[in-house]
């Protein structure tokens, strides 16, 4: 079967909704024979920040010379990206090979599986079969009865939580907590980065060791470097120069840091591998020329740290915005966030996503509309983005406006 076609099949899972459950993935596993349980997991869960975790202590790891895999989502632009072993993606035939596994058993078992499920079955197996000592698994939504949440884990990660989801997770941050909490099963050391009241409730409510790193290392500060692009970080003595940028990167990083430390990594690991940690979207630079900064800031509390730091380095007249947000965000506030940093913003379209919609929807949350415009057509508001001549472009608002970014500008 060729990998569009594949895939095209595979997405078509997407048609069975969001199904909070587990009985699918254990039937799976059962018959892929347990594969989740045949290596070391840290397990991720938390509202904002789990991919650049992830993505730092994936980093970690390999430098000290382990066989690593991490699990994320979404994609930016291949399915691909999604299941990655020791510093590559899964290949186009390994998709293949281990969809076709996958299908045989939900033939054979009639069950009726989700996209998610599938492809986290597919994950737990190949995994496995490249023997490798740790995997990094960042839930989908949730944790409780997320698809992942059938292996045992050597170390539980909740960054942080704020309202998202509230349909599926609960409408306070002390229900989502709950939800997110629900990870921690057996493990005995968690560690997070938040120090929300209802969130500390919630999870000292498990019976483990928590480490709340905004506490251990209340001592740490940073710098951010606008010329290089490295958030500078110190603690103690120790200077780190870690290479995604951002305030909110500092959290993330002391996070992956602290889980390294409990798995007996040695510091001079983590001073290398900072240093090259690579997440796309992630303030990410697409472009010098001109500045064209990628960021996935698609939720409230997202958009408040990237406006956060957006403060630091730009004045308000020398930033335009390009962004289109999904229907089920908080999109008012998003938008009081990112006129409060720049002077223009142009809205474009999402409409082809079915939590998406037009420039001409999303505008109308905006109470002054002075600077801002509607181009729905992608490349043609990066093309009107250029000609205002700002300092800096910034493109958020969804991971989805990403893609579609890079997917239209790139072509």
């Amino acid at each position: 079967m060729e990998i569009d076609k594949l895939l095209d099949e595979l997405y078509s899972y997407s048609m069975h909704g969001i199904k909070l459950g587990l009985e699918n993935i254990k039937t799976l596993c059962k018959e892929l024979g347990q594969p989740q349980k045949s290596y070391k997991v840290i397990h991720i869960a938390g509202t904002n920040g789990k991919g650049s975790t992830s993505t730092t202590l994936e980093s970690i790891l390999l430098e000290a010379g382990y066989k690593v895999g991490k699990y994320t989502s979404p994609h930016i632009l291949k399915f691909n990206e999604r299941i990655r072993a020791n510093a590559k993606d899964i290949s186009d035939e390994e998709i293949v090979r281990y969809y076709q596994l996958v299908k045989n058993i939900i033939a054979k078992t009639e069950i009726k599986p989700t996209f998610f499920e599938v492809t986290t079955a597919m994950m737990f197996k190949y995994f496995a079969d490249l023997g490798l000592e740790y995997v990094i698994l960042e839930t989908g939504m949730g944790g409780r009865f997320d698809a992942t949440n059938i292996s045992p884990a050597e170390i539980c990660v909740i960054t942080n939580v704020s309202l998202d989801h509230t349909e599926y997770l609960g409408d306070s941050i002390y229900k989502i907590a709950k939800e997110k909490a629900g990870i921690i099963k057996e493990c005995k050391k968690v560690i997070i980065a938040d120090n929300n009241l209802e969130f500390l409730k919630a999870i000292s409510e498990e019976n483990a060791k928590i480490i709340n790193v905004l506490d251990k290392y209340k001592a740490a500060s940073l710098k951010l470097d606008f010329k290089k692009f490295i958030t500078e970080i110190r603690i103690e003595n120790e200077i780190y120069h870690f290479s995604l940028f951002g305030d909110y990167q500092f959290k993330n990083f002391l996070t992956a840091y602290e889980v390294a430390l409990q798995l007996g990594i040695d510091k001079k690991f983590i001073k290398k591998a900072c240093q090259n940690v690579i997440w796309q979207c992630r303030f990410e630079r697409y472009s010098q020329s001109p500045m064209t900064i990628l960021d996935g800031a698609h939720n409230e509390a997202g958009m408040s740290e990237l406006c956060k730091t957006l403060k630091q380095g730009y004045k308000n007249d020398e930033i335009v915005v390009i962004t289109s947000i999904l229907k089920d965000k908080d999109i008012k506030s998003m938008l009081a966030l990112l006129r409060d940093v720049a002077d223009n913003i142009i809205f474009t379209s999402l409409e082809d996503n079915p939590r998406g919609t037009k420039g001409e929807e999303i505008i109308k949350y905006l109470d002054d509309k002075r600077g801002c415009v509607v181009e729905n057509n992608i490349k043609k508001a990066y093309i009107l983005a250029k000609s205002y001549n700002k300092k800096v472009i910034i493109v958020c608002g969804s991971f989805y406006t990403l893609s579609k970014f890079k997917e239209e500008i790139d072509d």
